[in-house]
């Protein structure tokens, strides 16, 4: 375990809530800890509603929390957790409605959320989109929403609000130690992660950067090779950071966005695109399309860009994330054999 390997290496934890007294202390369970390197790393925890109601709402903790399956869910939110809240849900054999005021996954390639919403709704998921929620009631038994488009949403069983995260900073009174904070209340950090104060870093979820618990990981590694290995350029280049969606099927994306290669390439931007049936899905009988896309720039093609839906996608994003990060082509993509029969092939075929 964690702990079991915080004891082998010598490191003492203190269970305790703690703040800053001055630049470089800490107060926690009674006692002041003063270090000259100190690493912020609280992480994040759901956006609480402040509907009308919202009370009778429950957020991504209080679903790990639901000791049955509830028949009917209501979900607020159109983000990664939304849409995978939805599919699981969907999956256990309940009826599912998804609530967005915009579409779906709308940090990611467009095509992704237009794909991802075609197939949840082929699954019996309900999608209301453009529809901003006013509150949540109880009717009985049941819960309904408010929403603009005065339309009945409900009964249902759980309303779950999954309207996004904020970091874990109230308590660490960082003002004490002139700590600076966004808007968003997210500790600002230069690309080597140190904050506004000398010899503060924060890493994770709560300095807004890439909320993947890998990329904490990485960059704390970085950090720990800078101040304490003789290495003081060390620092974990956010570009190419793959993610996954474990939505119904799952989504990989590396890269940058066709809108924004666009932004940053303008028409030296080509697309390449292709939908097709898995063979997963083509024996079982199961409708429905995988879609991958590439997304290449200047005359070369480089590929700044690598996007996909479909069974395996989780899978297979993390070795094409290794040639997107390593500058590789179009052409490169073409001179690689296929594996054949599968869905990876088509990266590497697709016109």
């Amino acid at each position: 375990s964690y702990a079991n390997r915080l004891l082998e290496l010598g490191i003492r934890h203190v269970a305790a809530s703690a703040h800053f007294v001055d630049a470089h202390a800490l107060h926690a369970g009674g006692a002041e800890y003063r270090a000259p390197h100190i690493v912020i790393a609280t992480g994040s925890r759901a956006r609480a509603s402040t509907l009308p109601g919202a009370e009778l709402a429950i957020d991504s903790d209080g679903f790990f929390k639901l000791d049955a399956l509830p028949a009917r869910v209501g979900i607020i939110g159109g983000g990664y957790i939304g849409v995978e809240l939805a599919g699981v849900l969907r999956a256990l054999g309940a009826k599912v409605e998804l609530i967005t005021r915009h579409g779906l996954l709308t940090h990611f390639d467009s095509d992704l959320g237009h794909e991802l919403g075609a197939l949840m709704r082929a699954e019996g998921i309900a999608h209301h989109e453009g529809c901003t929620v006013r509150g949540v009631r109880r009717e009985g038994d049941a819960l309904r929403l408010d929403c603009s488009d005065h339309a009945p949403h409900g009964p249902y069983d759980h309303v779950i609000s999954a309207i996004g995260r904020v970091p874990n900073v109230e308590s660490l009174r960082l003002d004490v130690a002139g700590i600076v904070v966004n808007r968003a209340n997210e500790i600002v950090t230069d690309e080597y992660e140190n904050a506004s104060t000398e010899g503060v870093y924060a890493l994770g979820d709560v300095n807004g950067k890439r909320q993947l618990t890998p990329v904490a990981i990485a960059a704390g590694r970085h950090l720990a090779e800078r101040l304490f290995n003789h290495k003081p350029d060390a620092h974990l280049d956010y570009a190419n950071i793959p993610s996954v969606v474990f939505s119904h099927p799952p989504i990989g994306s590396v890269g940058l966005s066709e809108s924004e290669a666009r932004e940053q390439y303008g028409d030296a931007v080509k697309i390449r695109k292709t939908r097709f049936t898995p063979m997963l899905w083509s024996l079982a009988g199961r409708e429905g399309k995988t879609m991958m896309k590439l997304v290449c720039a200047g005359d070369n093609e480089r590929i700044v860009g690598l996007h996909g839906i479909g069974p395996g996608m989780d899978e297979m994003l993390q070795g094409f994330a290794v040639a997107v990060r390593m500058g590789a082509t179009y052409a490169d993509f073409l001179k690689t054999v296929a594996i054949h029969p599968t869905s990876a092939e088509e990266f590497v075929t697709m016109a």
